[in-house]
């Protein structure tokens, strides 16, 4: 009976070490990296709320698409927005508009969501970032929450406020950390 329980035992703990490698990849491919001028920002993605915004994210990271875009929209004690090749808050990505992925998740400090115009479905490539667990809590269930800071919230708290900011930060270069290997 010991000698059972030794193996069972071991069994476990080779498995469980098995499992957390495993885990450990999965985490990379869903971890955002965004540079800024202050430092690096890591985003875990969020593909259990929204799956189509976090493959649209992954798709446009991966393109380059994001890299070098302004913060055109930094409002201090609710959010910083990006993701418009134009810098105007107006543009988006060449691909279509995706569908509102609205979930029970509140907004809170870090929470990434998907911008858009009225329509609920016209979230394509620009997102913003909350400052604080209250600013954005008047969005809970209305826009679409496809990532949360996980590391470098201080960083995004040294973006430049503005509508435009007069001096915007930008984005140095956004990617997967399972591409930075």
């Amino acid at each position: 009976m010991r000698l059972f329980t030794y193996l069972t035992l071991a069994l476990c703990v080779v498995a469980g070490a098995a499992c957390s490698e495993q885990s450990t990849s999965a985490s990379d491919s869903d971890t955002l990296v965004v540079e800024l001028k202050s430092g690096k920002v890591l985003i875990k993605l969020r593909p259990d709320l929204a799956p189509k915004h976090v493959e649209r994210v992954k798709q446009l990271a991966k393109e380059g698409f994001y890299d070098g875009i302004k913060f055109h929209r930094v409002i201090q004690g609710f959010m910083a927005q990006t993701g418009d090749p134009t810098g105007t808050g107006t543009g988006g990505s060449n691909y279509a508009d995706l569908p509102a992925e609205f979930s029970q998740e509140p907004f809170k400090r870090g929470s990434i969501g998907a911008a858009r115009t009225a329509d609920p479905n016209s979230a394509n490539s620009q997102f913003f970032i909350c400052f604080d667990d209250t600013g954005c809590s008047s969005l809970n269930g209305q826009y679409t929450i496809w990532g949360q800071v996980a590391e470098g919230m201080d960083n995004v708290d040294k973006i430049a406020t503005g509508e435009p900011p007069p001096i915007p930060d930008m984005m140095e270069k956004v990617y997967l950390q399972s591409d930075a290997k």
